[in-house]
């Protein structure tokens, strides 16, 4: 499952955010960019899911697409889990609702964590820690939820304010959420950020595989 994490979301507790056809899926489009196939190894996937978009982010260990479709941008990246882990609430922590995103969005195009559009908060709890002027500073959440996981995700903190231990805070804080609900933590980042594999590794996560999210459209 976690090997076609998106593909297990899209088919299982995340089926209500999916545009389906046969052995594809992918997120609407305002959700998120993410598209996944049955098995990435099947050109009859591939043409299913032509059928629904013309480009898409696929991830998983390994993807290599059949004629007709073009690798615009592969990103190296590891997966890790919290199987062992313990979360931590955080008394500073508020829980962000959708009169936040457009911050949210401000503070994502400032600090870079990944793919964040206006209706990703539909997937899950979104925490945040503001200033003492009340500004977003930091926020992390869920993303991806599977049976029995959920991803925590859009890590991140102002420029200005790292250093402080707020991105651990707040994985650890979505981390207790996650672990309270009955699943397990997992989550992704790039196989180059040395920074956050230690931090997650110091946070209980450990290595579970490495991955690709890798780019196509058709054509």
């Amino acid at each position: 499952m976690l090997n076609n994490p998106v593909w297990a979301a899209l088919t299982g507790p995340q089926a209500c955010f999916a545009e389906a056809a046969g052995n594809a899926a992918r997120f609407l489009p305002e959700i998120a960019p993410f598209a996944a196939l049955s098995d990435p190894a099947d050109p009859a996937a591939w043409r299913d899911l032509a059928t629904i978009t013309d480009q898409a982010v696929l991830t998983g260990p390994s993807i290599s697409s059949p004629p007709g479709w073009q690798q615009v941008e592969v990103t190296q990246g590891v997966q890790m889990i919290g199987q062992s882990m313990s979360g931590v609430d955080d008394p500073d922590a508020v829980q962000l609702t959708e009169k936040d995103v457009p911050e949210m969005l401000d503070l994502v195009a400032r600090a870079q964590p990944g793919p964040f559009l206006k209706r990703t908060i539909d997937l899950g709890r979104y925490l945040g820690i503001r200033d003492g002027d009340g500004r977003l500073i930091a926020m992390a959440g869920e993303r991806f939820r599977l049976p029995g996981w959920t991803e925590v995700s859009a890590v991140c903190t102002d420029p200005a304010f790292r250093g402080k231990g707020l991105g651990a805070r707040l994985t650890l804080a979505v981390a207790a959420g996650i672990l309270a609900r009955g699943d397990l933590p997992f989550l992704h980042t790039t196989h180059d950020n040395e920074n956050a594999i230690r931090l997650y590794g110091r946070l209980g996560f450990v290595h579970s595989a490495d991955v690709v999210f890798a780019s196509y459209r058709l054509g």
